[in-house]
């Protein structure tokens, strides 16, 4: 039967299927798939139909909803529970896997990009086992992920993150959401170049340098430096150079590991006297600013 696995992730994210008490007189049972967005509610009702030879009711900005005792039976004893904290993911082929993973993280999953700093997408569940078993269907299909629970709430945590795997999750599995699928394309176009683009007038380079500032560095408050950061040796380095050249400032960078294992470069600056100087030529944003008058 066509188009079950998209029904099923469909349900476990943002659906039901249920029916109501055995001591009730009157007995219904319900299928019914919530979501705001209007392409995925027809998505729903066009899979199920195709599945099941039967049009769901769309009710457009809120949900996808039928009654049905023959199909509630059919799913529960095809998939069992579609309960958030009880739901599994199925054995699927990798093409309906795919579509599997396509239809679950447009419902619950996240794209996020801060340029050139932190892109990701995610999602979250209050199911361990199902988030483990998304985890590992990703690696099946050479992407990578990390798990973690939040310390707050019982509530687990999915985050990829690197250009491979964001090109790879865009190219095996993508989004039909059109915001998602929009900010994921912002994603991969900052992927584009690493490189800053130094200009070689002294003018327009230290505009350029001062903006590189105010948006990267930052002040760690427990030792009074400047710190700032990049994947690439090249800016780090450049960056250096191009301080010691234009304010006299002295810097040191380094090599760096994250716990995810990517590497990046970090460059200091250590000495009061050089912190002052990017403070009078306002070469730190104005939050930065403050932290370093509170020290």
């Amino acid at each position: 039967m066509n188009n079950l696995a998209v029904i099923h992730a469909y349900l476990c994210a943002d659906g039901y299927v249920i029916k109501n008490s055995e001591k009730s007189f009157y007995k219904y049972y319900m299928i019914g798939f919530r979501n705001t967005n209007l392409i995925l509610l027809e998505d729903f009702q066009k899979k199920f139909q195709s599945a099941f030879d039967i049009k769901v009711h769309l009710e457009p900005g809120e949900r996808c909803r039928l009654g049905s005792k023959k199909i509630y039976t059919f799913l529960v004893n095809t998939y069992g529970s579609f309960y958030s904290h009880h739901w599994e993911l199925p054995q699927l082929e990798e093409n309906e896997l795919r579509k599997w993973l396509r239809a679950y993280f447009d419902c619950d999953g996240w794209v996020f990009c801060r340029s050139r700093q932190n892109r990701h997408i995610g999602l979250d569940s209050v199911n361990e086992k199902g988030i483990y078993q998304i985890k590992q269907a990703l690696a099946s299909l050479g992407i990578v992920s990390s798990v973690r629970k939040r310390s707050t709430r019982p509530i687990f945590s999915l985050i990829i993150y690197g250009k491979q795997n964001l090109f790879l999750f865009s190219q095996l599995i993508g989004f039909l959401h059109p915001e998602k699928k929009e900010k994921l394309q912002l994603v991969l176009d900052d992927f584009v170049s690493y490189l800053w683009q130094f200009p070689v007038k002294e003018k327009a380079l230290k505009v350029y340098v001062k903006n590189i500032l105010l948006e990267k560095a930052k002040i760690k408050p427990s030792q009074g430096i400047v710190r700032l950061c990049s994947s690439r040796e090249e800016n780090i380095s450049r960056l250096q150079k191009e301080l010691k050249t234009l304010y006299g400032l002295h810097s040191l960078y380094s090599k760096r590991i994250n716990g995810l294992g990517t590497i990046y470069y970090e460059l200091c600056v250590n000495k009061k006297s050089d912190v002052y100087c990017l403070v009078k030529n306002n070469l730190l944003s104005e939050l930065e600013k403050e932290k370093w008058l509170k020290l």
